[in-house]
């Protein structure tokens, strides 16, 4: 018992000290989208065939915001189909605040950004490519009302300082957890063993990152930098998990679009798309 009290205080100490962290990455956010977000959202859907470039950039915003509009728009046939995955690829949900959150961690963020920028363009533009190729009709505008940016968690009503703790709060008590359990595997039952479990040096690891990234809620983008920030995870494999991490947007698609087979595939393509990439970093880094 008094193993599980250290470990509980070894949490609560590592975790106080990226409180402030926290709360100052998600008071930014809040500005920037309770200011910014309804133009944002408007570049995205008049970007026309810089939709890519657009969705890849507006993607990395934290949060799964974008995704989630992008979703909507794409199911309202205003954006392409390698636009939506641009934004998809590019969402880290909640990884951005939990790394902001952790100080020394400036320079495989930025990697982290650029790298997750490149393939959401690549991979963008190789869709719209492929079905430009085999004629397939692209979407044509048919705006509607489309002020969906975080609608999903009621963050909208209220001032930012207030959305700010409301989210600093519960991403806070999901690092608390999930650092707890981390914290106590590794004592009961050591790094190594957690690393074999996790395919530690696998070819495999991207592909298990890919699917856990697929869960469409905030604790898998926060599991998946815990791992990665515990040695855990590859920079590969976390790559692969947070191009899959589109958040709720996966979600909101399959409920705002109806052709499900449609839906499935996208789902695929975007496992394939991150797991190929992570794979590829995994081998060459």
């Amino acid at each position: 018992m008094e193993e599980v009290w250290d470990i509980l205080l070894d949490t609560l100490l590592d975790g106080v000290k990226m409180l402030p962290f926290l709360f100052g990455a998600y008071l930014f956010i809040e500005f920037l989208e309770h200011k910014a977000s309804d133009k944002l959202q408007n570049a995205l859907s008049k970007s026309g065939n810089h939709g890519i470039v657009a969705g890849a950039i507006l993607g990395i915003v934290p949060q799964c915001g974008f995704s989630v509009a992008a979703a909507n728009l794409y199911s309202g046939k205003v954006i392409t189909l390698g636009t939506l995955m641009a934004v998809f690829i590019s969402t880290s949900d909640e990884a951005i605040p939990v790394l902001l959150s952790s100080p020394g961690n400036a320079g495989a963020l930025l990697q982290l950004i650029i790298v997750k920028i490149v393939i959401a363009l690549i991979a963008g533009f190789l869709v719209d490519l492929v079905l430009k190729i085999r004629h397939v009709p692209e979407n044509k505008p048919e705006l509607q009302d489309h002020n969906v940016l975080c609608h999903h968690c009621g963050c909208e009503h209220g001032g930012i300082v207030k959305s700010a703790i409301k989210h600093t709060v519960n991403i806070f008590l999901f690092i608390l957890l999930v650092s707890f359990i981390l914290n106590a595997l590794i004592a009961w039952i050591g790094q190594d063993t957690i690393s074999k479990i996790m395919l530690t040096d696998s070819i495999f690891q991207p592909f298990i990152a890919a699917l856990i990234g697929l869960i469409p809620n905030c604790a898998a983008s926060v599991m998946l930098v815990q791992l990665f920030l515990a040695g855990s995870l590859s920079f590969g494999s976390v790559v692969a998990g947070l191009c899959t991490g589109a958040g709720i947007g996966l979600a909101v698609l399959f409920r705002a679009n109806h052709n499900w087979k449609k839906n499935l595939l996208i789902l695929l393509l975007l496992y394939g798309i991150g797991s190929v990439s992570g794979l590829i970093i995994h081998l060459l880094v």
